[in-house]
């Protein structure tokens, strides 16, 4: 337990090592209704937010021992905290310690002597955008939806649903807060592209029979891309083959991605075999089917898959 009401108080916690800037913030954002907390240094800065959970966090970047920087990438790299909106204080305007801000997973910064005024709208509007993004995830998780929320900068997932858990850890892509390699190269041609007005493709991962699809969806204000997961499954159709041409199951597997318009090596990666295994399976596709070319042999597994109701 904080002490304090979760549902009716927005929480700021103010991180500075100089009391004098602690006690007019405290008092301008206390009058403004904000329950507020504070730190004086990175390691109880940390601590405090791990536990509290604030809405806004208000960080002096220039502190003895660890800096603000480092308390924002720490923040950043811990799952709990880093959805949580990071406003840098600094007397520090040079383009590089800006750009470091920003770096560093700062939302937004605010230059020293601190103006509360300006500090309350910039609050304001970082307090909005983290409430409705709150909201979209909390609906997600109700509707069962397996959504990641992707920084392309790094390639590293803020945050993401219950079910996009499961279906990483489903399909061994589970890398802790790291988008897969595959997703994150996908994600950035996705977005070029999209930025040039074409249309993206979605990436299909294979383990199996199953497919993993990722579907680039949109921009989250805080400069995430939002991807949906979708599992999609050909363990029924397979099991429909084999039993429908009297095939092994593994040759059932090797006609079913002949459907999907593989080549023998594509199905000898996704099966973990050789080309030339599969070409062996595939001989004896031909002969239990009574045909000779994988054409045939798809326009024939296809029929049959459409007449099962399974396609």
């Amino acid at each position: 337990m904080t002490g304090f009401d979760r549902l009716t108080t927005d929480i700021v916690l103010v991180v500075d090592d100089v009391p004098e800037n602690l006690s007019v913030l405290h008092d301008a954002l206390d009058e403004s209704g904000y329950t507020v907390l504070v730190a004086t240094n990175g390691e109880s800065a940390l601590a405090r937010a791990r536990q509290t959970l604030p809405d806004v966090i208000l960080l002096d970047a220039m502190m003895p021992g660890m800096d603000g920087f480092e308390v924002a990438r720490a923040m950043k790299a811990d799952f709990a905290t880093q959805h949580i909106p990071i406003i840098f204080m600094t007397g520090l305007t040079e383009t590089e310690h800006v750009v470091a801000a920003f770096e560093a997973g700062g939302a937004d910064y605010v230059t020293k002597p601190i103006r509360p005024k300006e500090v309350l709208a910039r609050i304001s509007a970082h307090m909005q955008a983290a409430r409705l993004m709150k909201q979209a995830r909390g609906a997600l998780d109700a509707y069962g939806q397996a959504t990641l929320a992707i920084r392309p900068e790094s390639g590293r997932i803020v945050w993401r649903t219950p079910l996009a858990r499961q279906l990483l850890e489903a399909f061994e892509l589970s890398l802790g807060d790291d988008a897969p390699a595959a997703v994150a190269t996908w994600l950035a041609s996705a977005i070029a592209e999209r930025d040039e007005g074409r249309d993206v493709p979605p990436l299909s991962l294979a383990r199996g029979a199953k497919r993993l699809m990722f579907t680039l969806h949109d921009r989250t204000s805080e400069g995430e891309w939002l991807v949906v997961m979708r599992e999609e499954s050909g363990a029924s159709v397979i099991e429909g083959l084999a039993a429908a041409f009297r095939l092994t199951a593994r040759e059932a597997e090797v006609l079913f991605w002949v459907i999907k318009g593989k080549t023998n090596r594509d199905i000898g990666d996704i099966l973990g075999t050789s080309p030339r295994t599969v070409h062996k399976h595939l001989e004896h596709v031909f002969e239990k089917l009574g045909v000779e070319t994988r054409t045939a042999a798809a326009s024939l597994a296809i029929n049959r898959v459409r007449a099962l109701g399974e396609g």
